[in-house]
């Protein structure tokens, strides 16, 4: 096989990009790197700082939207902690797990025993399949015995497990003489009733801290931007191409993960274009495609009603004359979709708490309105985003592939309806 720097099919120089991996989504950038979150490292410190004295940690729950810094924030910190702790001569350990791809106790824990195995000397066999939950545990406990003083387990996107019975036994286990090592953990959310969904036991067992983290503003995301620059070839990004990434990121959502994304992709289409620049119409087109990824990972853990309702409402301001509806509007779509698709609609009620859940996503924005004297109140309902990337976004669903076209659309009312009495006031 031909060596790759000496094959014409492999380019021995990226002519775009110079550091690709500062774009990457899981990359945990140097502190320098890290803008506009001095407040939550300090807050997240003040948690956990006590694993660097060998003493006992807090466990804290972080909640705040999508790209507010969130799990990077967590790493940053508890990797800093990791090293005091080691100064001090503490064996402190750091495990992180993605709950949205490791969803059930059992998968969570194998991937912690794995990854404790992994950077250990332990002799101990780990079977990745066959074995009960609770052999996973048995193999925590035994390396934290033998290897480590303390850890920090940082569980990302917390909501996404099946259950929360991790947290009783991470945060009981040195109580319940399971091992001598102090736990902490890192919970993230992107829900901020996370905590009302927890059992009271496992709630009260947890006593954790909550932290919140706010959207970065257009002026951060300009400087986090710009220290992604050498991502790039020198003289790669055009005047104006950082700002402009920057300024959609603020008015969409404030996501700096997406800025990123946005940036990479514009990068990616350049090179694929065979451009020697990226420009303002490169940030253009690979906002669209950031954007519908967005919306696409934003409800890829919703249920098909909440992809429907948002459909309902993306095609009910393509086919009408309004950016916003009332949620009996969006139900009366909604119902004429569900018979279209065979699908046995959910009550108006429950279409209500689906666009909720939405609006605390960034997916929809929805306002309470007066209706004066004679009128009750509604919530109205309008995208934060343009309906076509809700429709693009929804059908990625393979499930949802043969939804309606918009010209089906405008005639599917139904006059039948199944709200519930106490939605009356708002619908």
């Amino acid at each position: 096989m031909a060596d790759q720097a000496g094959d014409p099919l492999f380019h021995s120089h990226d002519p775009v990009f110079n550091r690709k991996e500062l774009l990457h989504v899981g990359h945990v950038p140097d502190e320098d790197r890290i803008v506009g979150r001095d407040d939550e490292i300090e807050s997240v410190a003040a948690e956990v700082g006590a694993i660097t004295r060998g003493d006992p940690p807090n466990n804290v729950m972080i909640y705040g939207k999508t790209g507010t810094g969130k799990s990077l924030i967590s790493r940053h910190v508890a990797t800093r902690a990791q090293n005091a702790a080691r100064t001090n001569e503490i064996d402190c350990g750091v495990l992180y797990v993605d709950c949205s791809e490791a969803n059930t106790e059992t998968r969570a824990t194998r991937q912690l025993a794995l990854s404790l195995k992994e950077q250990t000397g332990y002799q101990g066999s780990i079977p990745v399949r066959g074995v009960g939950t609770m052999e996973y545990y048995q193999h925590i406990w035994e390396i934290l015995e033998q290897f480590f003083d303390s850890i920090i387990v940082i569980l990302d996107e917390i909501d996404k497990l099946d259950n929360s019975n991790i947290l009783m036994q991470l945060s009981r286990a040195r109580e319940a003489q399971k091992t001598d090592a102090y736990i902490g953990v890192i919970g993230i959310s992107n829900k901020v009733k996370y905590r009302e969904t927890l059992d009271e036991r496992i709630d009260s067992s947890f006593g954790h801290r909550e932290l919140f983290f706010h959207p970065y503003d257009a002026s951060q995301l300009r400087e986090i931007m710009r220290n992604r620059e050498d991502a790039f070839q020198p003289d790669v990004l055009e005047d104006g191409t950082i700002e402009l990434c920057a300024a959609l990121a603020a008015k969409k959502h404030g996501d700096a993960r997406k800025a990123i994304e946005i940036l990479k992709e514009a990068g990616e289409l350049a090179r694929r274009t065979g451009s020697e620049t990226v420009s303002e119409d490169h940030i253009q087109q690979a906002q669209e495609v950031a954007e519908i990824n967005r919306i696409e990972e934003l409800t890829s853990g919703a249920t098909v009603h909440a992809k429907l309702a948002l459909y309902a409402l993306a095609s009910r301001i393509i086919t009408g004359d309004r950016e916003t509806y009332k949620t009996r509007e969006v139900y009366e779509r909604y119902v004429g979709i569900c018979e279209l698709v065979a699908t046995d609609p959910i009550t108006e009620n429950g279409l209500y708490r689906q666009l909720k859940e939405q609006a605390f996503l960034g997916v929809i924005e929805s306002e309470k309105t007066g209706g004066g004297r004679s009128q009750r109140s509604y919530l109205l309902h309008r995208l934060v985003t343009d309906p076509k990337h809700i429709v693009k976004a929804v059908r990625r669903d393979s499930s949802l592939e043969d939804l309606p076209t918009y010209d089906r659309l405008s005639g599917t009312e139904s006059p039948s309806r199944a709200h519930d009495a106490d939605l009356s006031s708002f619908s």
